[in-house]
């Protein structure tokens, strides 16, 4: 499931976010837009992918993944194939770039979801691995992209793009993507079932959307780490023009987004371990203050760019695992997709803000370097409000991996009493006999 689940995403979403920066140079030479244009294809994609997070937080926890899942990677693919049919107008540009981030948001969330319910004691580990096969996704796109552009042209490469996104994406969950435990009616999950004679309750422990929203854990989150998007998200869709500017080769600027993608790699599944073991609010500042390093030597020859890309990098990756983390131990799992998708919706519409802010300020001081103070103050910002979260309210049940791996529906009994005594020490989980 975990493979399957990351697999599937590998060519989702990040695969388009993750070679946009390769795009910029040949459709502004083609149809004349300004790097503020063609850079700013992502956020709108930021945007359209809020408001179907928004959406997909109304479905998720009430439908089974794969009704979710299908028809976002197959609604997904067809708009990013339409990038490369557009005329060399913006406005008609940007409208498929809009709902490559609206059907791409019903990708994530679900197979989130799904993986959170099979894990609790490795529940990190389990979401980076998902996250560094995203992350190895990431890397090689820019390869096959790259391949492409010169071999085809952007437009084809798109096309050709969305045909792989679509057959592995929907092959991978057919066969694999599923939730612990997930009962359904034509799609429609149930809450209850039968087992042994007696009814299971498959509810999870932990807070309504409302309550969530009431809490100022879920904003500090919320807007920790959509902080971090900021940043991190503007480097990278302006990386290649970026570091061309400053002197490096095409070829070696777009070598550094497989170096940030092979980064993100190691920081997702290096970042889930250490989640299991050491308290989020410390390892999460720490992360977050990385790319600062990264930003003051983001400088030629290669090696040195290459070192301060990584550190970019491992800080998307790690970021990833947080998410779902912190939302989980803070907030629990009762309405965990929901949840999920609101603050993702929150952190895509303050990560859209990164790349229009590096382009603005390359279009109007004819350089990136005015931003960069700025951008280090925003994650200065994101870590002190992740390092005040303080102690989790849902540490994790011990014994609950092997158990729900042994059997289902005494991992849910187990799950469902904690949420009927709706109190957040946690007991110990037991072999159901």
């Amino acid at each position: 499931m975990i493979i399957g689940s990351g697999t599937a995403n590998a060519v989702g979403p990040q695969m388009y976010l993750a070679t946009i920066g390769l795009f910029v140079l040949p459709i502004a030479e083609e149809t004349g837009f300004g790097r503020t244009t063609v850079t700013g294809a992502f956020s709108v994609a930021a945007v359209g992918m809020a408001i179907g997070l928004v959406v997909v937080a109304q479905l998720v926890d009430r439908f089974a993944a794969r009704y979710i899942l299908v028809p976002g990677f197959v609604l997904f693919a067809a708009s990013m194939a339409l990038i490369g049919l557009v005329p060399p107008i913006e406005w008609a540009y940007l409208v498929p770039c809009f709902f490559v981030g609206l059907f791409g948001a019903g990708t994530a969330v679900p197979a989130t979801r799904a993986v959170v319910s099979w894990f609790d004691n490795n529940r990190a580990l389990a979401v980076g691995v998902v996250t560094g096969i995203i992350g190895l996704g990431s890397a090689l796109a820019p390869l096959l992209a790259g391949a492409l552009i010169e071999n085809v042209g952007w437009r084809s490469a798109y096309g050709l793009m969305a045909l792989v996104s679509v057959l592995v994406s929907v092959t991978m969950v057919t066969l694999f993507v599923r939730a612990r435990a997930e009962h359904h009616v034509r799609g429609r999950l149930v809450r209850e079932t039968r087992s042994r004679g007696r009814d299971v309750s498959l509810e999870f422990p932990g807070l309504t959307v409302g309550e969530a929203l009431r809490t100022r854990r879920f904003w500090a989150v919320a807007l920790g780490l959509g902080l971090v998007g900021v940043v991190v998200y503007g480097l990278q869709v302006h990386l290649v023009p970026m570091m061309t500017d400053r002197g490096l080769a095409p070829e070696q600027a777009a070598t550094l987004l497989v170096v940030f993608g092979l980064a993100s790699l190691v920081g997702r599944v290096v970042g889930g371990l250490l989640l299991d073991r050491v308290h989020a609010t410390v390892v999460g500042p720490i992360v977050i203050l990385a790319p600062i390093a990264g930003m003051l030597f983001l400088e030629p020859p290669f090696g040195a760019a290459a070192v301060a890309v990584a550190f970019i990098g491992v800080a998307f990756g790690i970021e990833g695992d947080l998410l779902a983390l912190l939302i989980t131990r803070y907030l629990g799992t009762r309405h965990f997709g929901r949840i999920l998708g609101l603050v993702q919706a929150a952190f895509l519409l303050g990560s859209a803000l990164g790349p229009l802010l590096l382009g603005l300020g390359y279009d109007l001081l004819g350089s990136y370097d005015p931003v960069i103070p700025v951008l280090m103050g925003v994650l200065v910002a994101g870590a002190v409000l992740i390092a005040t979260l303080g102690p989790y309210a849902h540490p994790a049940v011990d014994g609950f991996d092997r158990l729900a791996a042994r059997d289902e529906l005494a991992a849910a009994e187990v799950l469902s009493d904690i949420a009927g005594s709706g109190h957040p020490d946690r007991p110990r989980a037991r072999p159901h006999t």
